[in-house]
């Protein structure tokens, strides 16, 4: 263990990485920050998600700059555990993330940007298992358990448990671990930035869209799964089973020899193949140019049953396409969706 964390520091550098600078698209508009300590002085550090723009960033930066980045702060962060310990003159060893997931939708589950985390967490659980001491996530939305279960299998079952989602009146609860005057107004506490900002953007970054400007390339490298012809004419259609409503339909194409139409069904009767104009329309069909740039998509599937993604070329009488795609279902975790549930069914009821 020692040995690898030993090759690990040689191989990201880690005795220079605090005086490394991240591409400056990373800088402006990557999330999160250290701001304030919990009651015991350890360092808190917020990672803001909702207005991440995980895409433009990954078009934008490479995935290795990503994960150095937050190597980095990792870091940073056991250097401020030193600091704090010279301070107040006992041992600070562990830090509190708290993750406010207010606006985490389906763009944030594109496979590549979740990939970041996924390496992230295990080079967390590899190299810095101890340093975590309480994972507190606010305004979980209804997709969190899906988002959860997929970077879940990286973490082991002790920091599993440091895992704290709190509810609808979470911000009196979040002062049970970080005093007032150490939480931004913005997280129900009373510390502002020096112009009253309750946000503090001089110590929390929250993202934002990435300019176009800065984009380095127009797609992701991507590899498929399956690759198949659709005859000139004809359709090819990918049937896939949900047996839990709340799961997350993801995939992504690319076409060779033209556009391609697409789009989503739900099958009204089952062991037989059924024409588009049978079934239920999920997602409209139009074409693609996904000769010219891959696409990419996912959507959350609120009834059980099969859906059908139809790969479209009845509009061609001349010429055959190439299809390569990969087609995944990303299912919610099955804890963190009860929990959340149950902390939805204890909000309070509205003022008359």
């Amino acid at each position: 263990m020692l040995r690898q964390h030993m090759e690990f520091r040689q191989e990201q550098d880690l005795d220079n990485i605090l005086t490394w600078q991240p591409p400056e698209v990373i800088q402006l508009y990557d999330s999160g920050g250290l701001c304030g300590y919990d009651y015991e002085g350890c360092p808190v550090w917020f990672d803001i998600i909702g207005t991440l723009d995980p895409k433009g960033l990954l078009l934008s930066a490479s995935k290795q700059a990503m994960i150095r980045k937050r190597i980095k702060v990792c870091e940073m962060l056991l250097q401020e555990c030193e600091l704090q310990s010279e301070k107040l003159g006992r041992k600070i060893e562990t830090v509190v993330m708290v993750f406010d997931m207010e606006g985490l939708g389906l763009k944030h589950l594109w496979k590549p940007a979740v990939e970041v985390y996924e390496q992230f967490f295990a080079i967390l659980e590899a190299n810095y298992p101890e340093t975590l001491k309480s994972l507190i996530v606010v305004r979980a939305p209804t997709l969190f358990p899906v988002a959860f279960n997929m970077i879940k299998s990286f973490m082991s079952e002790d920091t599993s448990k440091k895992i704290v989602i709190l509810g609808a009146n979470w911000k009196q609860e979040l002062l049970k671990f970080i005093s007032p005057d150490q939480l931004p107004v913005e997280f129900g506490g009373t510390m502002t930035d020096p112009d009253g900002n309750p946000k503090c953007l001089t110590k929390i970054k929250y993202g934002g869209e990435v300019p176009k400007s800065y984009y380095l390339q127009n797609q992701v490298k991507l590899q498929y799964e399956h690759m198949v012809s659709v005859g000139r004419g004809s359709s090819l259609q990918v049937e896939n089973e949900i047996l839990s409503p709340g799961s997350v339909l993801r995939w992504q194409f690319a076409s060779d020899g033209g556009d391609i139409g697409f789009g989503i069904f739900l099958k009204t009767k089952m062991g037989e193949r059924q024409r588009a104009s049978k079934m239920v329309e999920v997602l409209p069909s139009q074409r693609y140019d996904a000769h010219v740039v891959p696409e990419d998509g996912s959507l959350t599937c609120l009834k059980a049953g099969v859906y059908v993604l139809r790969f479209d070329n009845t509009y061609n009488s001349t010429h055959a396409k190439k299809i390569s795609y990969t087609v995944e279902v990303l299912l919610p975790d099955k804890a963190s969706e009860k929990e959340i549930q149950g902390l939805e069914a204890t909000r309070a009821p509205p003022a008359q």
